[in-house]
């Protein structure tokens, strides 16, 4: 009951934030622009290498809102804000036009790696001990989602994001289902890290600052094959 307070209590804070309007895109002008995007995102918006982000399927708005922030520096991304300067705000407006309209793909079940491991024997555990081991780690995924941790004060992931992961389009807050796992520890690790985000007050950054590790490894685990 705690746990589902605290879901509730993230989901009317999640219904008070609402994202900026922008430009209604076009797809077939925003598919030319994605020419550009494809040996990174993939020709359709999924994106083969894990550390890249998926776009199929992802909201317009926050895509949108995402190259505005990489255009004006507001997020820091090396590698994306000189191809985002280079854009105007239709083209902006059609790539994710063109990217909200593309099917997101599914992700095969996790591959434990040597981090993952939950058991001091395990670097010599057969298959049926790893598949159990990831069962673990998708279990605990699954329970920090929907309940979070009210004692550190963890919000669950569902208040905001849906529980299938189809996040929230009218308050701003993007799809998760599908993403890469990789792509999703990464962005925890970097909110945890205040590399995406130094302001006290950003939500992702005061989450993701209080969970372990472990706990970012297995909520991404549990995102990535969600469907």
């Amino acid at each position: 009951m705690i746990k589902k307070l605290l879901t509730v209590s993230i989901s009317l804070a999640c219904m008070t934030i609402f994202a900026p309007a922008h430009a209604e895109g076009d797809v077939q002008a925003g598919k030319q622009h994605a020419a550009a995007c494809a040996g990174c995102h993939g020709d359709t918006g999924n994106s083969i290498v894990a550390t890249f982000p998926k776009l199929a399927g992802q909201h317009a708005s926050y895509l949108s809102k995402q190259l505005h922030a990489f255009k004006s520096g507001a997020r820091n991304a090396p590698m994306m804000a000189p191809l985002a300067m280079g854009l105007s705000d239709k083209d902006i407006a059609d790539l994710a036009k063109f990217y909200s309209t593309q099917t997101v793909s599914t992700n095969a079940m996790p591959t434990l790696k040597a981090e993952d491991h939950v058991a001091e024997d395990s670097k010599h555990s057969d298959n049926k001990n790893k598949e159990a081991e990831l069962k673990v780690l998708l279990t605990l995924g699954g329970d920090l989602y929907r309940n979070g941790d009210l004692e550190r004060e963890v919000s669950a992931c569902i208040a905001c994001h849906g529980p299938f992961g189809e996040g929230n389009k009218p308050a701003g807050f993007p799809m998760l289902k599908g993403q890469h796992a990789d792509y999703l520890i990464q962005t925890l690790t970097d909110f945890k890290a205040g590399n995406r985000a130094k302001a006290a007050d950003n939500m992702m950054h005061m989450i993701a600052g209080k969970m372990t590790e472990k706990e970012i490894r297995a909520v991404s685990y549990y995102i990535s094959v969600m469907k």
